[in-house]
């Protein structure tokens, strides 16, 4: 994985112990939060026209890109929407399993987000019968960070298949054993720990869960702040351990949540290092990886992280606004912490289409 190093002026990408300097003219907080409040200002005039016109032009990127494998009869009931189908030439390939043609396959592409083009995984949310390739691809990409921006179903409509245990336990998908080791939760989102060891593999591994469940599948979060703040308590975490294997990221289909989501935190971080924020480019180069994005919400979210740190508005440390969750059998939660039930999992509203706009 390369990585980025910002120095006062200079910023440095270590590739494969390859050494490229990049000169980047770094900006104070205030000069990024007036050049961006007026963009917006500007796109937002003669309602939004500015927005709609570069989200015309950004909605043709990628249409012509081969969806071959995705599209093949072998392949085809591993796919949760019949249309939505991973690009051909960034998509993940898994091991090939006992000579089998086909087995490489997984719903899933790499993606960039400003360190290099493999820095994500955005996948769809698993179906039952890929549950065991999506943790074999887990395994196999070195993965340590998992986010999730879907809920698991809405009334009778299944998002994404239950694919860890909600509470502490074991559950097993091929080789590969998934254990809950302790949950904790956030205002509006859950951080799960979970170990893994694959069978005849000596050591485990432990990975970081990041589940938001209140997005809707076919629009935006009611408050953008809450958001940003799980947005940017993921990216605090991703800067505090080392980056060993790109990070998974999945709503239901995994085009517009979570192209969204990875686009606000690749902003973020352009933010955080004092370079201003690009939003088309951002976008545009995600279209030719994986996804959509819901282009004007992105800009919303990206005016309000930087004018909040601006002032002073920090988000509250992760560690003091996360509270352990043990939940006993029926969800009631251990030493009087806060229960987690399958409600509380399930509750939001959603349709199963992804989001273009």
């Amino acid at each position: 994985m390369s990585y980025f190093i910002l120095s006062i002026n200079a910023l440095k990408m270590v590739k494969y112990q390859t050494i490229i300097f990049h000169r980047v003219q770094t900006f104070s907080r205030a000069q990024i939060v007036q050049e961006f409040r007026l963009r917006c200002q500007a796109h937002a005039a003669n309602d939004n026209k500015g927005f709609k016109q570069e989200f015309e032009e950004l909605d043709l990127v990628g249409k012509e890109l081969p969806i071959t494998a995705g599209d093949l009869e072998a392949n085809r009931e591993k796919n949760r929407y019949p249309y939505i189908l991973p690009y051909d030439h960034c998509r993940v390939r898994l091991s090939v399993r006992n000579s089998q043609p086909h087995t490489d396959y997984i719903n899933a592409n790499f993606a960039p987000g400003g360190g290099s083009e493999r820095d994500f995984i955005c996948t769809q949310g698993p179906l039952n019968n890929t549950m065991a390739d999506f943790w074999r691809m887990v395994w196999e990409q070195n993965v340590r960070i998992i986010v999730m921006v879907t809920a698991l179903k809405h009334k009778d409509i299944v998002l994404c298949d239950k694919y860890w245990p909600l509470q502490q336990g074991t559950v097993y998908h091929g080789l590969i054993q998934v254990t809950t080791v302790i949950r904790k939760q956030g205002p509006d989102y859950f951080v799960t720990t979970i170990n893994l060891r694959q069978r005849d593999c000596p050591t485990d591994r432990l990975i970081t869960h990041y589940y938001y469940p209140a997005w809707p599948d076919r629009g935006i979060p009611k408050d953008s702040s809450s958001l940003c703040a799980f947005t940017e308590h993921v990216r605090q975490q991703m800067e505090a351990i080392p980056r060993l294997g790109p990070a998974v990221v999945h709503c239901s289909a995994g085009v517009g949540r979570s192209g969204t989501f990875v686009t606000l935190l690749w902003l973020m971080q352009l933010c955080a290092r004092g370079i201003k924020p690009d939003v088309r480019a951002a976008v545009e180069d995600l279209r030719l990886h994986r996804m959509s994005s819901t282009y004007l919400f992105i800009s919303v979210c990206c005016t309000g992280s930087v004018e909040g740190a601006q002032h002073g508005h920090k988000f509250r440390e992760p560690v003091q606004i996360l509270t352990n969750t043990v939940p006993q059998e029926g969800g009631a939660a251990v030493g009087g912490d806060i229960a987690i039930t399958d409600r509380q999992l399930h509750q939001t509203n959603h349709r199963p289409q992804c989001n273009r706009s």
